[in-house]
């Protein structure tokens, strides 16, 4: 008989997360396949986590499937962090992504790839003695579609593949297996009008609102056990502050709230979860400020907080952004606010490439 050295599911959440041992408690028990809340891009993660609002570019595919709708040059972007350094465990996250606009189907497509690295593990008896060694990952692969629903709402939807690959083989009983897949979608809109007057302030092309619902599907399976998707709703706004020929000032906010609720009897399906989950937990606030420089170089800060009883994250970010011709290379940092935290000096560098379509 065997049995498998794998990290468990509370385990999980936190390695992937970040959260300390108090916050890894409050989340046991939780949604699956948390590495789809990992935000991809450094843009985003510099300015505290918050991309909603301002979903202007590919990265939109995890921020705002809506925001895609606005852009029609062919973009690709790359992504790599590894994670939680100082414990030294192997975890590394990577995502790719492509896109550009169809015209046959009057919108826009991208396809995106996320990888989530757990490490190797060592696979024994139920005796103790050693059977080898195995290697744990995670990846979803996604397709996205988003079009005008308006001159200024945009609209957008990613259909996803999801597999959880925790162990090898079946499990010590010999039913189930230590491989989970799934599939979901993310909905999102943004609405970003050309032309708005708001108490005598012309907020025309500086204001955008975004809403994005995602990892709707049905639940992962290991070993005969199911857990939840990590659906999520996002609401985020982004603001235009300051913008001439040398200079661009935005910020962002956003507004998360995790739709799963779970107890010691299951967790409630969707879309029952849509309604009982707003009984626990609380939601997340994410803030941020983007500066550039004559469209060359850009610096950002921004601030990330949870109420304790879903975790009690609380960090500061940072990062810059530098383009050159087609490429726009950025990085983040996070500071978190208590000391030792699994969090401190993780860093991600992203690069994005945007070429314009010839007319």
């Amino acid at each position: 008989m065997e049995r498998f050295s794998i990290i468990p599911k509370a385990m999980l959440m936190l390695l992937l997360l970040g959260y300390g041992a108090r916050e890894a408690m409050a989340q046991a028990g939780g949604a699956a396949v948390p590495f789809l809340l990992i935000a991809p891009n450094s843009r985003s993660s510099a300015m505290g986590d918050a991309g909603t609002g301002i979903a202007d570019d590919l990265n939109a595919l995890y921020w705002n499937p809506g925001g895609l709708a606005f852009q029609y040059e062919r973009q690709a972007s790359l992504s790599f962090s590894k994670w939680l350094p100082q414990f030294n465990a192997d975890l590394f996250y990577s995502y790719g992504a492509y896109g550009q606009y169809v015209e046959f189907v009057e919108g826009y497509v991208a396809v995106n790839f996320i990888l989530m690295n757990l490490g190797k593990f060592t696979r024994t008896s139920a005796d103790g003695r050693v059977l080898g060694e195995f290697r744990s990952n995670e990846f979803s692969l996604g397709l996205a579609y988003a079009t005008n629903l308006t001159d200024d709402l945009g609209g957008g939807i990613q259909l996803r593949y999801i597999q959880s690959n925790l162990a090898e083989g079946a499990s010590a009983q010999g039913n189930g297996s230590g491989t989970g897949v799934s599939v979901g979608f993310d909905l999102g809109l943004l609405w970003s009008p050309e032309e708005l007057e708001f108490a005598g302030v012309d907020l025309g092309d500086k204001l955008a609102l975004g809403f994005n619902l995602q990892n709707v599907g049905p639940s992962v399976t290991y070993n005969e056990e199911s857990d939840p998707l990590p659906t999520m709703l996002r609401l985020g706004m982004g603001l235009n502050l300051v913008r001439d020929e040398f200079n661009d000032l935005t910020l962002a906010v956003d507004v998360a709230k995790l739709l799963v609720r779970r107890d010691e009897f299951g967790s409630d399906r969707i879309p029952k979860s849509f309604i009982t989950a707003w009984e626990v937990g609380g939601v997340e606030f994410s803030t941020g400020l983007e500066y550039w420089y004559e469209e060359l170089v850009a610096l950002r800060a921004g601030f990330f907080t949870e109420p304790s009883r879903i975790g009690d994250r609380e960090y500061f970010t940072f990062g810059a952004g530098v383009r050159f011709d087609i490429f726009e290379l950025d990085f983040s940092f996070i500071n978190p606010v208590e000391e030792n935290h699994p969090l401190a000096n993780t860093m991600r560098f992203s690069l994005m490439v945007n070429w314009e379509e010839e007319s």
